[in-house]
């Protein structure tokens, strides 16, 4: 098994920047990509950015330029840098760990951003 701890969603105002995190832990023998997804009120799960074990990254439309996934493959931990944040970027965020052929998710974390 594997578990996953986010932290550091929060309310923000327009404008502002967040950093999240998500650690990995448990049975971990090779980790293929890490993730973030978002899910706002009436809305699909959505891709925010991903980050794989070579380094090579993806995001959105809607965050590039402004947010920066990056991954500590010795800690097992990936990160989300938002800056420039917009009301339209609030959601639960949720951490992605793809381990094999297998998904696991965190629990999610809210970001709020107030206009």
């Amino acid at each position: 098994q594997v578990q996953l701890v986010e932290s550091g969603g929060g309310l923000v105002q327009s404008g502002g920047s967040l950093r999240l995190s998500c650690a990995a832990s448990g049975s971990i023998f090779s980790i293929n990509a890490m993730g973030w997804y978002r899910q706002a009120p009436g809305k699909e799960r959505e891709l925010v950015a991903r980050i794989t074990s070579g380094g090579s990254t993806n995001y959105a439309d809607s965050v590039k330029g402004r947010f920066t996934i990056s991954r500590d493959n010795a800690q097992n931990t990936v990160y989300l840098q938002m800056n420039s944040l917009k009301p339209e970027d609030t959601a639960v965020y949720f951490c992605k760990v793809e381990v094999g052929i297998v998904s696991y998710w965190g629990q999610g974390t809210q970001v709020t951003v107030s206009s």
